[in-house]
């Protein structure tokens, strides 16, 4: 028996925030939460959707305590917070950052048995559905706004957790590429990776099936077209990606993933590095590790990428095609190629251990020992 869980409901397209008032008001939601990271209040993004509140008389209180890797200590602020507003729903706007915050704030507050925010770690079942929350991301990477994920970071052990709970979808999903346009290149390539990392470990992993195949499949398709022109910032970049992202999002929240956000998430706890920075970086090399597990899958990924000529291929040169030409996609936006820059040799024990550690790992197609990974890590360096 397989699971697919989706938003209740999903706005899509230029000027879809305009959507908010009504999905309040007929949820008959009166005050807003608004978690938005610091930046996205600075440079005026956030201020879209608030003027879009204020226009429609609705009461908000605004939260911007979060970090790019949020922490156990940015959740339990928001926590107290959400508690002091009188709120009763989340409008979550930013990235995976915001919208994982949102998540953790809005599970504890409608289930408070689970204040230690650690308690979260994992498939965790809570007794509860989160606050209502409209996540209006403005990033093209995460998916946060359609999965049943979220990342928290414990910087005093230095790790980061997941925890996977059909409680903390949110109800609805606004993916405006509006919000979106504003993103600096750099960003906007990193995240554009994560979501192809999302669809292209959704779409090879051990809980793949038919239905989530159509959307890695479909996802990869359009990210390969998109991407480019995203970076430079097109409308029709900015669009498919808005759309991309979201579909890999579909799948992957059903399905899982693998080591290479395993191998990702210890990055961004020890070092702070960008999540999709980690993924783009490590992807390649674990698409080649993992290749002779994958059947004929690569052959499709391949062709999704736009290789031409892959029905003529053997196995082995299909899966070649479809390494680099991920590779050269990431080349294509700036993505660093190594780790050299990032990870000091004395810390890659305790970086594989807390890869073996992480939640995506068993998702892998290929089960990896200890020595696998330090020595994919090695090999980046």
């Amino acid at each position: 028996m397989n699971r697919f869980i989706l938003n209740e409901t999903s706005y899509h397209g230029a000027g879809a925030i305009s959507a908010i008032p009504a999905e309040a008001k007929k949820r008959g939601l009166n005050k807003a939460f608004v978690c938005s990271d610091p930046d996205l209040v600075k440079f005026g993004v956030t201020d879209k959707v608030l003027d879009v509140l204020k226009g429609a008389g609705m009461a908000y209180e605004l939260y911007s305590d979060i970090k790019p890797n949020p922490t156990i200590e940015n959740v339990q602020s928001g926590v107290a917070s959400y508690k002091e507003s009188g709120a009763d729903y989340i409008i979550a706007i930013g990235g995976g950052s915001s919208m994982d915050t949102a998540k953790a704030v809005g599970i504890i507050i409608a289930n408070p048995e689970h204040e230690d925010v650690r308690s979260l770690e994992g498939a965790v079942d809570t007794a509860n559905p989160s606050v209502p929350i409209i996540a209006v991301p403005t990033t093209a990477g995460t998916a946060a706004e359609v999965t049943i994920n979220y990342v928290i970071t414990d910087v005093e052990k230095n790790r980061k957790f997941v925890c996977v709970d059909p409680h903390d979808i949110p109800v609805v999903a606004i993916v405006d590429p509006e919000m979106m346009a504003t993103m600096p290149k750099g960003l906007t390539a990193a995240t554009g990776m994560d979501a192809l990392t999302h669809a292209i470990e959704g779409y090879i992993t051990k809980g793949a099936w038919e239905l989530s195949d159509m959307f890695h499949i479909k996802a990869i398709e359009i990210i390969a077209k998109s991407l480019r022109g995203a970076v430079a910032n097109t409308p029709e970049g900015r669009e498919g990606m808005a759309l991309g992202q979201y579909v890999a999002g579909m799948g992957f929240s059903n399905v899982g993933l693998g080591i290479v956000h395993s191998m990702a998430h210890p990055l961004g706890a020890l070092y702070d590095t960008p999540h999709g920075v980690a993924n783009a970086i490590i992807l390649p090399t674990v698409m080649e590790y993992n290749a002779p597990t994958t059947g004929e899958k690569y052959r499709e990924i391949a062709r999704a990428m736009g290789v031409k000529g892959v029905d003529d291929m053997t196995q082995d040169e299909y899966r070649k095609a479809a390494i680099e030409a991920v590779k050269q996609l990431s080349i294509d936006v700036g993505i660093p190629q190594d780790l050299k820059a990032i990870v000091k040799k004395e810390d890659v024990p305790f970086l594989a251990q807390s890869a073996m550690d992480d939640a995506c790992r068993p998702g892998n197609p290929k089960d990896p020992t200890l020595e696998d990974i330090i020595a994919l890590y090695e090999s980046l360096m």
